[in-house]
């Protein structure tokens, strides 16, 4: 199977993945299927400039995330969930109230600890692949991993606090 194969293969069966990534970045449907589709479009056109086919998920989703802050400079707006965005996204199943804290509080983190945390805990990537995803080593991986999930924790508490 070539390269083009496995790519086409890899975004049929992790596109729900890919498109998370995106949302939690721009936090609207429409653009996340943007930066989604632009992606691909990115990773067809530079398809030859991958040398290690064993990396073509780190590197995938190295273009989603540049791609997604890519647009948010271009952009530069407030992102807000409208209401059939949240219906969408919540299950009927059991209730996700606990989970719009959480991705409010990774909405006010900076990015680059925001971008750590989502592909560790969201999309369970190891901390050699952010590394190679994001173009730092792997201390600076674990010290952005580690800061960021204390500012997580301070702005989840200080919600807690203010409800209270």
């Amino acid at each position: 199977m070539n390269n083009q194969n496995l790519f086409v293969q890899m975004i049929e069966e992790h596109k729900q993945d890919y498109y998370r990534l995106a949302y939690s970045y721009v936090r609207n449907q429409a653009d996340a299927l943007d930066i989604v589709s632009e992606s691909i479009k990115k990773g067809l056109l530079s398809m030859n400039k991958l040398e290690n086919v064993d990396a073509l998920r780190s590197w995938f989703y190295k273009i989603i995330v540049r791609t997604s802050l890519d647009f948010l400079k271009k952009h530069k707006r407030m992102t807000v969930s409208d209401h059939d965005t949240i219906t969408y996204l919540q299950s009927g199943e059991h209730d996700d109230y606990m989970h719009f804290d959480l991705h409010d509080a990774l909405a006010q983190l900076p990015l680059q600890y925001k971008t750590v945390i989502l592909l560790r805990y969201f999309e369970d990537l190891k901390i050699q692949e952010i590394a190679t995803v994001i173009d730092e080593n792997v201390n600076t991986v674990k010290t952005r991993l580690y800061r960021g999930l204390k500012l997580l924790k301070l702005e989840l508490t200080e919600g807690d606090e203010m409800d209270e």
